[in-house]
């Protein structure tokens, strides 16, 4: 009796993910994709609308971007429906995510059954040399989410200010305190602000291959003892004297534009020469990495198990991993996103929108962002940026 009852309300996401490639592009023709992404960035919202376009022009799908400022509103949002039953038509098509978010999807059972072995743009993503494509912050990713950018913490500087900048978090610490007031990172959980306080934490700890494994609450104290004595030191040094905090990636890069800070950071190796195009900072901005590398990893898109669109969804995540749509993003006239595909095994045609590109004179070559370090598992930024908020903000 319970099968039968499983049988009747199997969700319809669930089944999108065992149909052919062409059963999967007839159904999504016609569906409307409800994407829920990021929405802080001009720049990347305006890549996901030509996006939009290109999969109506060539699929019939429409898309419509749900601007987020916190992927778990989504995936909140998602568990609310499961919680009341409903297991088809949900709000949700499509999310950008990764690390806790997926992690919390994939736990929870809110994912579609996999699916990205499913699409034929999936065989060009190099997953052998790019092995974030395969587990995020740790988790096996088990098709259950498609790859569509390659991030890495890169910190940008004034060089007309700041020529030798400091290149470890000690020596960081130091340039602050010689420098009080011109440097600063957004308020965490912002992402990019979790994401330094995660940079600190592996570079002040002796051996950071604890943070690969779930954090234990009994030993994670002792592991973090470096980083807050880091940041109770690093913080009167900071911009407001460490009071007040930028929103965001956005709010930090408009203190560097405007000459109040020397020193920022951002997860797109290609910003800082996008910014200089844009006009938005000096063009003697460059950019540099940390003596012992970077925390790197890549971005997905995911389908909740009870999406209206699934096909349509993954018609779209199919676009999105085409060398088309990749060599675009990767080019810092639209965004700067370093690709996912392993563009050496690519057919010359393709392979030529790659070298054709100009990265400009702030980004570093992939030889230079060596070497990517891995990052912790979820569960460590939970307690991290919840600790924070803590000794900081009194929450």
């Amino acid at each position: 009796m319970a099968l039968i009852s499983l049988l009747v309300t199997a969700p319809l996401g669930a089944q999108a993910a065992d149909q052919s490639w062409q059963e999967i592009v007839a159904k999504a023709k016609g569906q409307t994709v409800y994407w829920n992404a990021w929405g802080g960035d001009d720049r990347i919202n305006a890549y996901i609308a030509w996006a939009g376009a290109m999969v109506e022009e060539r699929y019939g799908v429409e898309l419509e971007h749900v601007k987020l400022s916190d992927t778990a509103d989504a995936v909140g949002r998602v568990l609310a429906e499961k919680a009341a039953g409903k297991d088809s038509g949900g709000s949700v098509d499509l999310i950008w995510i990764n690390g806790e978010n997926f992690a919390a999807m994939k736990r929870e059972g809110l994912l579609l059954d996999p699916w990205t072995q499913s699409l034929p743009n999936y065989a060009l993503v190099d997953l052998d040399d790019k092995p974030t494509t395969r587990v995020d912050f740790t988790v096996p990713v088990d098709n259950l989410e498609a790859p569509w950018g390659m991030a890495q913490m890169v910190f940008i500087h004034d060089s007309a200010l700041v020529p030798e900048p400091p290149r470890s978090i000690g020596k960081l610490l130091a340039w602050s305190q010689e420098n009080p007031g011109r440097f600063s990172y957004p308020q965490p959980p912002d992402f990019l602000g979790s994401t330094f306080l995660k940079q600190a934490l592996i570079e002040l700890l002796d051996d950071p291959s604890i943070l690969q494994e779930p954090v234990n609450a009994d030993s994670a104290a002792m592991a973090t003892e470096p980083l807050w004595s880091f940041l109770d030191a690093l913080h009167p040094t900071l911009w407001r004297g460490g009071q007040a905090f930028p929103a965001n990636g956005p709010a930090m890069k408009q203190l560097l534009g405007d000459g109040e800070i020397d020193i920022a950071f951002s997860f797109y190796p290609a910003d800082a020469t996008s910014w200089i195009q844009r006009g938005e900072v000096s063009d003697t901005v460059r950019t540099f990495i940390m003596e012992k590398g970077t925390i790197g990893n890549t971005h997905f898109v995911a389908i909740p198990y009870n999406a209206s669109a699934p096909e349509g969804a993954m018609v779209l995540a199919n676009f999105l991993m085409s060398a088309e749509a990749q060599a675009r993003k990767q080019n810092p006239e639209y965004w700067g996103d370093f690709t996912v595909l392993d563009v050496a095994e690519l057919p010359a045609e393709e392979r030529a929108r790659f070298e054709a590109i100009d990265l400009g004179v702030a980004t570093l070559t992939p030889e230079q962002l060596s070497p990517t370090l891995l990052e912790p598992h979820p569960s460590w930024m939970e307690w991290v940026e919840s600790e924070w908020q803590r000794r900081y903000l009194g929450t």
